[in-house]
């Protein structure tokens, strides 16, 4: 299971060149906000881009959404300026693309403390190469390592089609194992995974359908492009309905007196035991995080 009871439901991208995007999104009810220096911002608008963002995150106006800088590739010679003003921001995360080895992980938390980063800002790694696939695993213990800083990974599912001449089609089957093998190595570490934003605007049917997959695979959220896929990633990446009232019941059961210091109950026919009654307060402690977040709306 990933360290946070976070909600990541929603990540959507923002342009950091793009000052009208970065107002709306103190409205828009995503769980988080990556607010790009990268892919979205021309190199002569990347100092512009920069100083937006940190006028923007000073505000503190985001409310209770998470906020991500994700910075230039750790080899351009952008990044050690957006790494300097991250580390100074008032922000969640620090999004690294492109990590293929742990030795990234280290370079990146050897920046933050030269720059002087509070201990409590996040890493995020972008994968998204075939050797951050290969070493998937790796770059995910690094969360364990003493002040690592990391705590969520970012599949990058359009730079992998890229690399490797894959292409993406529907029900990516061609993509599950790498998808899979990303999964695997967070959830080893305790540590949050998101799916690949989807680019088709006008085919909501396709959009449902991958969520619903990246949620079934184990997802925790899914990275978005545009304002309008927020509500479909908040609604598939939400325990449902039903999920709650199962796992109310799991708990309610195995804190009954009558089973205090039993392992194993049967409820409503299904034989559990006490790790399903951690999974089933996990969904409650999402289910009510959300609710806050709903409640707390609009900011």
């Amino acid at each position: 299971m990933p360290a946070t009871s976070r909600p990541r439901r929603s990540a959507l991208y923002i342009p950091g060149s793009n000052f009208r995007a970065l107002d709306k999104g103190r409205t828009i009810p995503a769980d988080v906000l990556i607010l790009d220096l990268e892919d979205a911002v021309l190199p002569e608008a990347k100092k512009e881009a920069r100083a937006a963002i940190a006028a923007a995150v000073k505000v503190g106006a985001y409310g209770r959404r998470e906020v991500v800088v994700r910075v230039n590739g750790l080899d351009t010679r952008f990044a050690a300026a957006d790494i300097a003003m991250a580390a100074r921001a008032q922000i969640d995360a620090i999004l690294i693309p492109k990590v293929s080895r742990p030795e990234d992980i280290r370079r990146v938390r050897a920046a933050l403390v030269a720059a002087q980063a509070p201990a409590e800002l996040r890493l995020w790694a972008m994968i998204e190469t075939p050797l951050g696939i290969i070493n998937a695993e790796r770059i995910a213990a690094a969360a364990e390592a003493e002040a690592a800083r990391l705590d969520c990974l970012v599949i990058g599912t359009n730079d992998l089609a890229k690399e490797t001449g894959t292409r993406i089609l529907p029900g990516r089957a061609l993509m599950l194992p790498w998808l899979a093998q990303v999964l695997l190595a967070g959830r080893a570490h305790g540590i949050s995974v998101l799916d690949g934003t989807y680019t088709d605007l006008d085919d909501d049917a396709g959009f449902d359908a991958e969520c619903e997959q990246g949620r079934d695979l184990g997802m925790d959220g899914k990275t978005l492009i545009h304002p309008k896929q927020v509500p479909g990633a908040n609604r598939v990446f939400a325990p449902s309905a039903e999920d709650i009232a199962w796992a109310r019941q799991v708990v309610d059961a195995f804190q009954a007196p009558e089973n205090a210091g039993k392992g194993v109950l049967v409820v409503r026919g299904r034989m559990l035991e006490r790790l399903h009654e951690q999974a089933a307060r996990r969904v409650l402690e999402i289910a009510g995080q959300i609710e806050e977040i709903a409640d707390g709306a609009p900011e």
